[in-house]
């Protein structure tokens, strides 16, 4: 069998956690198949059962094009190059609305089957319209158009299942939930403490760690807020990269200035880290928080409970299926509105609670150390990439 996956992100190039996703995945399914990756990029690499194709996705064509249309011409154009090669694959898989274009061509030129992870839907990211502008719509007609066509629709937890169910025209036989994995060897705590040093983050200190793009999905903002009610020896490092717009970039930075002027230990790495790295900060963070106000897995949960760190995040999507509450990590409550972008009701009091969260932790050292053990046992069971790759090669078999 091989199987092609179409995707924006592909290393050296990965800024969220779908790009993370397609990365393990097909490294641990060219151990069954072969694969071929299509991604945005300029890489070239070919190796046993994996070889890698990257396609320019910044064509001088629309120089002078709107900068928000931009995105989506490129995008376009980059998906159509995608399928300029012969497709010799028995399955096409795509990952994110940047790539399901390429496997809508996929399938109608092709006739190749097609699969799509849902790794969130546009429906639920009202907020992308300050990124695309009018492209929202064209980037939500693509994901419609790519999951009502599909042969075969991975949800990446159950509630994620839900939202397809109801947002789009789709049989419910069709949908399959496999979580997103992570690999064990690799995220685990270390000793070592060069990037603390780096960036000047005292390892004898407790702090609390966020890691994630700077988008309203994410809620950094409602983090940033809390920090007022963060006990005053508690270290913050946000680890915040890659803004969604010029917009909420400068009311990052605004928020963050503010802040900074009550309490000197606030460190904002703006960078985008080497796992190495990363795994260094989540090995000796008293606490990660994922304040997300909408997330259909996220992978950044179970990175850092495999590095033996507690959890404070919201009880959103599919968080609450990879937290176990007053286990490996605190869900807090947040009071949303009815319909997208789903913001919280209370936003002070989101921000308390993430608060209070935060400081129980950190204050409750019996806890803290009953959740970090909690946590990466419930990595080991639930969340290896070995065991998702072959639920994957099960799920291309049903529809060959």
């Amino acid at each position: 069998m091989k199987v092609l996956f179409f995707t924006k992100e592909f290393p050296p190039y990965v800024y969220g956690g779908a790009g993370v996703h397609v990365e393990y995945l097909a490294d641990e399914l060219k151990q069954l198949m072969q694969v071929e990756v299509r991604s945005f990029g300029d890489q070239e690499i070919n190796s046993e059962n994996l070889s890698i194709t990257g396609f320019s996705g910044d064509h001088t064509d629309f120089e002078s094009t709107n900068k928000k249309l931009k995105t989506i011409f490129n995008t376009l154009q980059t998906n159509l190059h995608m399928n300029a090669n012969e497709i010799d694959a028995d399955v096409v898989h795509c990952h994110t609305w940047y790539a399901q274009f390429a496997g809508i061509m996929a399938k109608l030129c092709y006739g190749k089957p097609l699969v799509i992870t849902t790794h969130s839907l546009e429906p639920l990211r009202p907020w992308k319209r300050e990124q695309l502008g009018r492209g929202y719509d064209t980037s939500s007609w693509i994901e419609k158009t790519a999951i009502e066509m599909a042969d075969a629709i991975i949800a990446v937890s159950e509630e994620t299942k839900v939202d397809v169910l109801k947002h789009f025209n789709v049989d419910e036989a069709k949908i399959k939930v496999i979580y997103n994995g992570i690999n064990l060897q690799q995220y685990q705590y270390t000793e070592e403490t060069s990037t603390l040093k780096k960036f000047n983050i005292d390892p004898s200190k407790p702090y609390v760690l966020f890691v994630g793009r700077i988008t309203r999905q994410k809620g950094i903002i409602h983090l940033v807020n809390a920090i007022k009610h963060i006990d005053k020896d508690t270290q913050i490092v946000l680890c915040a990269g890659a803004p969604d717009t010029e917009e909420i970039a400068k009311e990052m930075q605004e928020s963050v200035e503010a802040v900074k002027k009550t309490r000197d230990n606030i460190f904002w790495i703006e960078e985008m880290l080497p796992k190495n790295e990363i795994i260094q900060l989540y090995s000796h963070a008293t606490v990660f928080c994922c304040p997300s106000i909408y997330e259909p897995f996220g992978i950044i949960n179970i990175e850092a409970m495999a590095c033996k760190t507690a959890v404070v995040a919201s009880a959103v999507g599919g968080i609450k299926e990879v937290v176990v509450d007053n286990e490996t990590g605190i869900l807090i409550q947040v009071e949303q509105q009815n319909t997208a972008p789903f913001e919280p009701t209370h936003p002070e009091k989101f921000a308390k609670d993430l608060a209070d969260g935060i400081n129980k932790v950190v204050n409750d050292s019996e806890l803290r150390n009953k959740m970090e053990l909690a946590g990466r046992k419930r990595v080991e069971d639930f969340f290896d990439w070995k065991a998702i790759a072959k639920q994957t090669e099960n799920l291309y078999k049903t529809i060959l």
